[in-house]
């Protein structure tokens, strides 16, 4: 009985981030550009990475692999956003909707993974630099990435079916610009209680344990750098770690005060908000901040504008 009051439902209404003609328009030309610039940013760095051999090193593999994710994950929410900018009917269909949550989770989760993993790597390159190629082998790093990506697409087919059960029988209008658990929950004509619970175990299992090895990972790599006796090791171990240490405090600041806190103090307009520095910002900016503080990074884009011949050491 409790599936017929949701199947009827065919579609969804999504609010949008603006209700002017005005503000659709800049927000689309914004957007627009910010997704332009993601993927471009993103493709550029796995090209680069693919050309440049002296780049094929467990480091920059976790880096493809990152922003092959990063373009993917933007690429399941702004595209839908920016049609709905120009459209008078913002609708998606049932399915629809939690399609794009499902692949928004998965991506979602395969990054949390993804940091911790990168972590590891800088982890053992800076503490056990004689283990390092051994124990970080290319073996291990793809088993490692597919592990991310099936924990990903695991923890969303759990989460997403949990969410899709619920019962819609009343309204059918999202506040939000994609299909996101919290504005859902809100939607159900049902005690959701225990489906955010759930939710919030399986987000906070994620997030928490891949922080729980970003932090110990770094607290051995800073135990490490202060140890060493030349200065010139220090910098280059710290401009290493900085980038990533950036990209991690972005995207785990905005992702905790979503999805970790009590439902009882969402407010829709103010997560919107939020939402679209981790669903659409983050992701234009991760390439920039690994180009513009990584000297290998640069070195290897110099080499392509000047047309040098790239040593192959494959």
């Amino acid at each position: 009985m409790m599936r017929k009051n949701y199947t009827s439902l065919t579609e969804f209404i999504l609010l949008g981030l603006a209700d002017t003609l005005e503000l659709q328009i800049s927000l689309f030309l914004l957007f627009f550009v910010i997704y332009t610039l993601t993927v471009l940013g993103n493709v550029g760095m796995i090209l680069l990475i693919g050309i440049d051999s002296r780049l094929h090193t467990p480091m920059y593999f976790f880096l493809t692999s990152l922003s092959f994710v990063d373009v993917c994950y933007s690429s399941t929410i702004t595209p839908k956003m920016l049609v709905d900018l120009l459209s008078e009917k913002k609708t998606i269909s049932f399915t629809g909707c939690f399609l794009q949550m499902y692949f928004f989770i998965a991506l979602a989760t395969t990054e949390c993974i993804l940091f911790g993993l990168m972590a590891y790597d800088r982890y053992m390159a800076i503490c056990n630099p004689l283990l390092y190629s051994s124990i970080m082998s290319r073996t291990v790093c793809l088993k490692m990435a597919a592990g991310a990506f099936t924990a990903g697409l695991l923890n969303s087919m759990v989460n997403t079916s949990y969410v899709s059960s619920l019962p819609f029988c009343s309204s059918n209008v999202i506040h939000h610009f994609f299909c996101d658990s919290p504005p859902l929950f809100k939607l159900s004509c049902s005690d959701t209680q225990l489906n955010e619970s759930i939710f919030s175990t399986f987000a906070g299992v994620n997030m928490i344990g891949a922080l729980l090895v970003i932090l110990s990972s770094y607290s051995y790599i800073l135990f490490s750098i202060f140890r060493m006796h030349s200065g010139e090791g220090r910098h280059k171990a710290f401009s290493t770690c900085a980038s990533h240490l950036t990209v991690i405090i972005l995207f785990y600041s905005t992702s905790i005060y979503t999805y970790l806190r009590p439902s009882s103090s969402y407010l829709l307009n103010q997560d919107k908000v939020v939402s679209v520095f981790y669903t659409v910002v983050i992701p234009m900016l991760n390439p920039m901040i690994y180009s513009l503080r990584n000297k290998e990074v640069k070195k290897a884009i110099q080499n392509i504008i000047t047309k040098k011949r790239i040593p192959s050491f494959l």
